[in-house]
C-alpha cells in the first residue's frame, strides 16, 4: 500500500538548466530525514515548465540516484489522452514506481468522461497510478464516487492525492474504497485532519523545508498516536501557511534558497514573491530555527 510521507519535489534551476549539484542536495536531504517517497514533476515541481527532453533525462536521473531506495512517483497527467498515456508509458519505461495523473485540466470533462479518462490510461499502461484531485488548479472535481468507481473496476489504480480541501469527500472516499486503496492528503493544512479521518499519507510541499518533521508526524499518525501528531502539526501552523502565501511552488522555492539548498530562480511566467511576503518567509524560517 502507498503511504507516508512523499514530497512534491522542487525542481532546482541555474542560469534556466535544471541544477543536479542542487538536486544531488535535495535527495541526501529527503535520504537522511526518512523521506518515503519523492513525487517529480508534480504542481510543486513546475512541470508545465519542463520540456520533454529536460523531463526525460530529469526523471531518468533521479531514478538512477535513489536506486530503489525509496520510492519515486512522475507526475504524466495532461489534459490530452494520447500525450498522458504517453507520458506515463515514458515513466514507466524510466522505472518510476507511481505515475501521478491529474484530472483533466481546461477541458471541464463530465464524471463519466473523466472515469473514461483514467480507465483508457489505465488500459495502455502498466504502472501503478495515483488521481490527483486539485480543482483549484483544474477547475473540476472528480467526485468520491467516480474516484470509489474507478478504485473497484482497476486494480493498479491505487491511491489519489486528494487536494480539493473537501473533508466530506475524502472520508467518503476512505470509508468506501477498498481497503487497499490509499487516500493521501493533497494540502499540508490538513494533513492530520485527513490522517485521523483514516488517509494514509501525504504529498506535502511543506515537507520540502522540514521534511523529517513531516515523515515523524505521518508516521505517528499511521501509529495512532495522533496526540503527538497534534503537536508537530501546531509547529507548523505558520509554515504551512507561508508557503502558500503566493502561487505555489514560489515560497516554498525561496525557503529553500534562504536555507542554501538551491539558487533563487524560478520560470515565467511564476515570479519571485513580493518583498514583504518574502520577509514573512524568513520570519517563519528562523522562528522554526532553520535559518539565523
Amino acid at each position: 500500500m502507498l503511504q507516508g510521507s512523499i514530497v512534491a519535489l522542487v525542481t532546482p534551476f541555474k542560469n534556466n538548466d535544471i541544477d543536479y549539484n542542487a538536486v544531488d542536495r535535495l535527495l541526501d536531504f529527503h535520504l537522511e530525514s526518512k523521506t518515503d517517497g519523492i513525487l517529480l514533476s508534480g504542481t510543486t515541481g513546475e512541470s508545465p515548465t519542463l520540456a520533454g527532453d529536460e523531463k526525460e533525462y530529469f526523471v531518468r536521473y533521479v531514478i538512477q540516484k535513489l536506486a530503489g531506495k525509496i520510492p519515486v512517483m512522475v507526475g504524466t497527467g495532461t489534459n490530452n489522452l494520447s500525450k498522458t498515456i504517453a507520458e506515463t508509458l515514458k515513466a514507466q519505461q524510466l522505472g518510476a514506481d507511481y505515475a501521478l495523473v491529474i484530472t483533466p485540466y481546461y477541458n471541464k470533462p463530465t464524471q463519466k468522461g473523466m472515469y473514461y479518462f483514467f480507465k483508457k490510461v489505465y488500459e495502455e499502461t502498466d504502472i501503478p497510478l495515483v488521481i490527483y484531485n486539485v480543482p483549484g488548479r483544474t477547475s473540476i472535481n472528480i467526485t468520491a464516487e467516480t474516484v470509489i468507481r474507478l478504485a473497484e473496476d482497476c486494480e493498479r489504480i491505487v491511491a489519489i492525492k486528494e487536494a480539493s480541501g473537501n473533508i466530506a469527500q475524502i472520508t467518503k472516499i476512505i470509508k468506501y474504497a477498498p481497503k487497499d486503496f490509499s487516500l493521501l492528503s493533497g494540502e499540508d493544512m490538513l494533513n492530520l485532519p485527513i490522517m485521523c479521518c483514516g488517509g494514509k499519507g501525504t504529498v506535502s510541499v511543506t515537507a520540502n523545508i522540514v521534511p523529517s518533521l513531516m515523515s515523524k508526524l505521518i508516521n505517528l499518525c499511521l501509529k495512532g498516536d495522533y496526540e503527538k501528531a497534534k503537536a508537530i502539526h501546531l509547529d507548523l501552523l505558520e509554515l504551512n501557511q507561508v508557503l502558500f502565501i503566493e502561487t505555489n511552488p514560489i515560497p516554498v522555492k525561496e525557503a529553500l534558497h534562504l536555507m542554501g539548498y538551491i539558487e533563487r530562480e524560478i520560470r515565467l511566467p511564476l515570479y519571485f514573491l513580493e518583498s514583504e511576503n518574502l520577509q514573512k518567509v524568513e520570519e517563519v524560517l528562523k522562528k522554526l530555527e532553520l535559518i539565523k
